[in-house]
């Protein structure tokens, strides 16, 4: 039975790909782009997300806790974050919902037999399963398991991937997929190093590749301020993905800030907190530049 770790199954989704359809998020990343809306799926194990303001101080975490890792010091709250297992009881515990385990183990015939749940939905819209994440492909074997499956059903499949591993692991599910949908977020690799972790070569020929088969390819950049919500650094993205004969549309993605609580109930620094999303005007405005290299675009 192949299992694997995700972070939600999102019903009724229509930005994921064709049609209404169900998204499954991933939990694991190799990116760590510091504006990342879904930090919650960086880490591959399960952590444990504690929201402070809906805490009520019933002081249940700390009786089920078998690592103590929930303590009460001097009158003040306390986790110790690497004392924590993610064994979720704690969670099970908080009816407050001020602690809450993101990351669960799933069969990939669990994941398909909530899928097949909204069949009706995807036959009358065209829609279908979509995986996302994190990094869907990180979890190989049971990323193809649910494609391969659905497929069987004859469920669209959509894969959203940020293409940053060996072309033989994302080819591997090449046969199961009908959609692919990847980033392109910064042309030169030195800029895309310092703002997601990692260069971007390996991503860029793995394009070329995807460009050389018949799987349709949505590419999609976050436009982030400061790091490529200019004319010079859409028009160099553009003119790479004009390139590829099977792009069915470029997207560009407003930057938003909306994921602050999820940073402080993980504890983590969100470097992007300070950043203003882009005008509507300034989206329309780069999606123009993108047009001109006879490209279908399109923004939110």
């Amino acid at each position: 039975m192949i299992q694997g770790v995700i972070t939600d199954i999102q019903h009724f989704s229509i930005h994921d790909g064709p049609g209404i359809r169900t998204t499954v998020f991933f939990k694991g990343c190799s990116q760590r782009c510091f504006w990342c809306h879904n930090p919650e799926t960086l880490a591959t194990q399960p952590q444990l997300q504690l929201y402070l303001d809906r805490c009520i101080g019933c002081g249940a975490c700390f009786e089920v806790c078998p690592e103590g890792a929930h303590q009460m010091t001097d009158g003040e709250r306390s986790f110790d974050r690497d004392a924590c297992t993610g064994c979720g009881a704690c969670a099970d515990t908080c009816y407050a919902r001020a602690l809450v385990l993101v990351g669960e183990t799933k069969s990939a015939d669990e994941i398909v037999e909530t899928v097949l749940r909204d069949r009706a939905f995807y036959e009358t819209s065209g829609g279908g399963v979509t995986l996302s994440g994190g990094e869907p492909l990180l979890q190989l074997d049971f990323a193809e398991a649910i494609l391969s499956r659905c497929r069987q059903e004859g469920i669209h499949t959509a894969v959203e991937t940020a293409a940053n591993m060996p072309w033989e692991q994302l080819a591997h599910i090449l046969p199961v997929t009908d959609l692919l949908m990847m980033d392109i977020k910064v042309m030169d690799s030195e800029k895309h190093r310092a703002v997601t972790g990692v260069p971007n070569a390996r991503i860029l020929e793995n394009a070329r590749r995807l460009g050389e088969t018949k799987i349709p390819l949505i590419v999609r950049t976050p436009i982030v301020p400061g790091v490529n919500d200019d004319e010079a650094s859409v028009s160099a993205i553009a003119a790479f993905v004009a390139e590829l004969p099977n792009v069915v549309y470029y997207e560009l993605l407003r930057f938003h800030g909306m994921a602050e609580s999820k940073y402080a109930s993980l504890e983590m620094d969100h470097r992007a907190r300070d950043l203003v999303a882009p005008a509507k005007a300034q989206m329309e405005a780069l999606s123009e530049t993108a047009r001109g290299f006879e490209l279908e675009v399109r923004h939110s």
